[in-house]
């Protein structure tokens, strides 16, 4: 019997890696693919790639940023301004940072006519829903709003990033998505699987199990242009559907656009990888640490120990709401001692702009 040649056994060896590799590969997809899995960046080991386990060394021979264009919705109401305002600031400051991959801004501006921010904030001017089709919610613009812009800008990036007024950057953001896969946040009261009856309702069975509903709304996502061209009409009139039917609006109430972008998803068989370290929420999420965007749509409220009084006005409050009809001050105090980190965090960051942005008190 003849011996094998050294090279034959290179052959073999190689050949034998690639089977290995690309098994792997395709199982670890499936689970992400599932939405069963989310990642982490502080539960995944340094030399380890969360999205598809691959050494990162092997990812480094990309050559181009993959970049994406940041998007968020906005009327122009003096409540969205100021939140506006202040995240297109902080964009501005990390944008340009290593590691991120942040691209070209827009505002889209669903109150149909131009403001007084079209010089400062790149915007996108869109029509609202007819009068009274949205019954009083107002976010049912939102999906309407990415429909016309799609349509009709131009992005040059190939991923959107859909961000809110309300998010504030806190490190320079990568590309969290990876091709047919987008990335999202997983919001733990979004819970498709206990909604079943209703989710059935615009999920039938044959699309599948409601288990293929991610359990994310539509922002923070990072998608490819083409996949949320493809879902956005979609996500839009599954919206209006829900919100026109009585159990479904009492049931999901204020989130209700955040699982028609779900199930608008889950009906052209895209699911998301979910990041956990995406975003944060303060007070609830006590450590800004490896998140990339904060997220301030609670209101926090202490007392001067320190101690969260949420539902009951603190002695000390941050909450948005209180700023209706105009912008907050300037130079907000900060929280008392034994606060967590996320929410003095919160504060600073909300100075820092407020001090640097002119006419602030005009917003």
């Amino acid at each position: 019997m003849g011996r094998a040649t050294p090279v034959l056994l290179v052959l073999l060896s190689l050949g034998f890696f690639f089977v290995t590799y690309n098994l792997i590969t395709i199982v670890h997809y499936r689970a992400v693919g599932s939405g069963k899995q989310t990642v982490s960046t502080r539960e995944t080991p340094s030399l380890i790639d969360p999205v598809i386990q691959m050494p990162l060394y092997a990812r480094k021979v990309k050559k181009e940023r993959l970049l994406f264009h940041v998007a968020l919705t906005a009327t122009d109401a003096p409540y969205s301004k100021w939140q506006c305002r202040i995240m297109y600031y902080w964009y501005k400051k990390k944008k340009d940072l290593p590691g991120s991959e942040m691209g070209k801004f827009t505002r889209i501006l669903h109150s149909g006519s131009p403001d007084n921010l079209m010089d400062e904030i790149p915007t996108f001017v869109v029509d609202p829903l007819p009068k009274g089709l949205d019954q009083g919610y107002v976010v049912l613009n939102r999906p309407w709003a990415f429909v016309q812009w799609l349509e009709k800008a131009t992005i040059d990036e190939e991923y959107i990033l859909m961000a809110e007024p309300d998010h504030i950057f806190l490190n320079p953001l990568p590309n969290l998505a990876h091709h047919e896969f987008p990335a999202a946040f997983p919001f733990f009261y979004i819970k498709p699987t206990e909604n079943e009856h209703i989710i059935r309702k615009f999920f039938p069975e044959e699309s599948g199990p409601v288990s293929n509903v991610d359990p994310i709304g539509n922002s923070p996502v990072i998608i490819k242009k083409d996949l949320l061209e493809k879902i956005s009409p979609t996500w839009m009139n599954v919206s209006l559907r829900m919100k026109n039917d009585a159990e479904t609006d009492k049931t999901f109430g204020w989130v209700l656009e955040m699982y028609a972008y779900a199930v608008a998803s889950a009906l052209h068989g895209v699911q998301h990888i979910l990041w956990k370290d995406f975003m944060l929420q303060p007070p609830w999420d006590l450590e800004t640490r490896n998140k990339f965007i904060l997220h301030y749509t609670y209101g926090c409220d202490y007392n001067m120990k320190g101690e969260l009084t949420y539902g009951k006005i603190g002695e000390w409050r941050f909450d948005k709401r209180s700023h209706l009809t105009g912008p907050p001050p300037k130079n907000i105090s900060l929280p008392p001692p034994g606060v967590p980190e996320s929410v003095v965090t919160l504060v600073k960051m909300v100075n820092e702009a407020t001090g640097n942005l002119p006419n602030w008190e005009t917003t």
